[in-house]
């Protein structure tokens, strides 16, 4: 049985750094493939963030940053209002069972 190859550690890149990476690979100045090697991040990454790129521009379809950083946001607080629902109607069942 295949040894199975160790997982790296999570890493984050900058914006800036993100940005650059894919205006090599959209100028068609490196490969993604040779931007993996040169700079390190892992191939699907750099995937994913040329495609968001093509999509931001227009040039594909998908849910923009933009959108996908409110959708995040909604999504988010539309949890926080169900927790604070949870919370009241549990206080609400304490409070009417107190004063019976």
């Amino acid at each position: 049985m295949g040894k199975k190859k160790p997982r790296r550690p999570r890493r984050s890149f900058t914006p800036e750094f993100k940005a650059g990476i894919v205006g090599l690979c959209r100028r068609g100045e490196r490969s993604v493939w040779q931007v993996t090697k040169d700079f390190e991040p892992a191939d699907t990454a750099v995937r994913d963030w040329v495609r968001q790129a093509e999509v931001d521009a227009g040039e594909r379809n998908g849910l923009t940053s933009g959108e996908r950083e409110e959708l995040a946001a909604l999504r988010r607080e539309n949890r926080r209002l169900r927790e604070d629902g949870d919370v009241l109607k549990r206080a609400t069942a304490f409070f009417a069972k107190e004063t019976r």
